[in-house]
């Protein structure tokens, strides 16, 4: 993901090419643009690595403290997995360290402490979409999970007061239940990725470094840690349509998403019952919901927002922005 001047690029692009990963005879390197365009690049890339990290973590939160699946039995369903349109670096590493056992055969993921690090970069994705406008919400609830990980005092504290069990759950047929979480997982992976893209385009257009997305999809199907076949769908939804609204919308993605919706709500709803916290799952079907109403509960947000410090507001009926006199005799001018 190289920036800066296009005659650097012509110098070491070739020698940076010639080193790269390459898929179906392609380099895993271009040149993204000008200036800082390749660091903002990797950044989002991160960033949407800690999404579907926090989404894996969570699909097996779900199979092994919902389900009852060993972390054994959880590494054969994402090898299952790995077969299919999750087929990915991360779900095929997921499996192998599940089967990992410390040297007494405890699973071994039960012997880390679970307390989620972060170099850095989850964060200024996150705070460099907040400047952008961009909701990134899948990402920013997956860098807040790592850091209420690491919150061990508290969480200790909270156990001992907090100490209301959450209702059972009548799990019914188990292979259809890890056949919703596979679902649910790939619906808000899709949110994940459609919410990078979006601060890709924005970071673009701000800085204006011309950013090809469709290029980004290309270089990162190898040598990278979020590499997966799902990067070549992203690809080819950029060749049909370069100006793409949002990923949701390609024709691929808004089949998977409409087909998965139904086990998504399941999951969702079932975790909460469960009180498995699933932030990452929740938060990307609430983005999709929002994204798909046709009116959001906004109009009162702006409202109450005229009213206590005149900010105005605009109407669905006439162009123009107004401001009512609240305080007063409550009568409305143009501004």
């Amino acid at each position: 993901m190289v920036g800066g001047s296009d005659l650097a690029y012509e110098r070491l692009g070739p020698i940076l090419e010639g080193i790269a990963a390459q898929v179906d005879g392609t380099p895993c390197c271009t040149h993204v643009g000008p200036g800082g365009a390749g660091h903002f690049v990797k950044m989002v890339h991160n960033g949407i690595e800690y999404a579907d990290m926090q989404l894996i973590a969570e699909s097996y939160d779900l199979l092994r403290s919902v389900a009852g699946l060993s972390p054994e039995e959880i590494a054969g369903v994402f090898r299952d997995w790995n077969d299919g349109d999750l087929e990915s670096f991360l779900i095929e590493i997921t499996a192998d360290v599940l089967t990992h056992t410390d040297p007494d055969g405890t699973p071994f993921v039960d012997v880390v402490r679970d307390a989620a690090e972060q170099k850095g970069t989850g964060r200024w994705t996150v705070q460099s979409a907040l400047d952008l406008g961009v909701p990134v919400t899948g990402i920013a609830e997956a860098t807040f999970a790592r850091s209420l990980s690491g919150h061990t005092e508290q969480r200790a504290a909270a156990r001992q007061v907090f100490t209301t069990d959450p209702e059972p759950v009548d799990l019914g047929d188990r292979a259809a239940f890890v056949d919703d979480v596979r679902a649910a997982l790939y619906a808000s992976k899709v949110v994940a990725y459609a919410q990078g893209f979006d601060q890709m385009a924005a970071g673009s257009r701000e800085h204006e470094w011309g950013v090809d997305l469709g290029a980004m999809a290309t270089i990162w199907r190898g040598g990278c840690i979020i590499r997966a076949q799902f990067l070549d769908r992203i690809r080819e939804a950029y060749a049909e349509e370069p100006d793409l609204t949002t990923l949701l919308t390609a024709e691929y993605f808004a089949g998977a998403v409409n087909e998965g919706a139904g086990a998504w709500r399941r999951v969702v709803a079932l975790a909460a019952r469960a009180g498995v916290p699933t932030p990452a799952f929740s938060s990307s079907l609430a983005y999709f919901d929002g994204l798909r109403r046709e009116r959001l509960p906004a109009a009162l947000i702006q409202v109450l927002r005229d009213d206590f410090g005149a900010h105005t507001y605009q109407r669905v009926d006439r162009e123009g922005t107004f401001h009512t006199d609240w305080a007063g005799d409550r009568s409305e001018k143009e501004i």
